[in-house]
């Protein structure tokens, strides 16, 4: 009994370690996180996906408590922004885009944006044999007083519930 127990939770805890971006660096003044996935769809699918934000990230880490007033212009100055009722709010601006290869956002998601930090969001696309393998970096930088390393574990968790949301979306039209 407690030999089945043991051999059923293994398949749960290898797919909790593969949901789980890496915080490769963080200390009070910075963090960096990174992920690694292959997406089993194009390039170009992948990143029309992605800039369809909208569908794919989960409303309860928005403002407005609906991704559905999420965007992105997928062009150099383009806004990634909230828009609902009479409010809104800039959660980052495009600083490169090249569809299906690239999309580098300048961005301090949620709460990092009152610590006046600085952060960039890079997703990199590149053909692979079965889909696209993107990888993902966020790099956030500030005072020593801003205490991203406290702050690394969370951030970690709620990017990686987005990434995962997008390769759901994009392979399944699900998130």
């Amino acid at each position: 009994m407690r030999f089945r127990a043991l051999a059923a939770l293994v398949p749960l805890l290898s797919l909790a370690t593969a949901a789980q971006a890496e915080v490769k660096e963080a200390s009070p003044d910075h963090l960096l996180i990174q992920d690694h996935r292959t997406v089993h769809v194009p390039p170009d699918k992948l990143y029309a996906t992605l800039v369809d934000i909208g569908h794919w990230w989960n409303g309860k880490h928005t403002y407005s408590g609906d991704a559905a007033h999420l965007s992105i212009q997928p062009e150099a100055g383009g806004c990634f922004c909230e828009r609902w009722d009479n409010q809104s709010v800039a959660h980052g601006r495009v600083i490169w885009a090249s569809p299906a290869h690239l999309l580098r956002l300048d961005t301090a998601l949620g709460p990092l944006q009152s610590l006046a930090v600085q952060g960039v969001m890079t997703f990199t696309l590149k053909p692979a044999a079965d889909g696209t393998a993107l990888q993902f970096e966020y790099r956030v930088n500030g005072s020593s007083a801003s205490g991203l390393d406290k702050l690394a574990p969370s951030v970690d968790g709620v990017l990686m519930e987005q990434l995962q949301r997008l390769q759901g979306y994009a392979e399944k039209n699900t998130p």
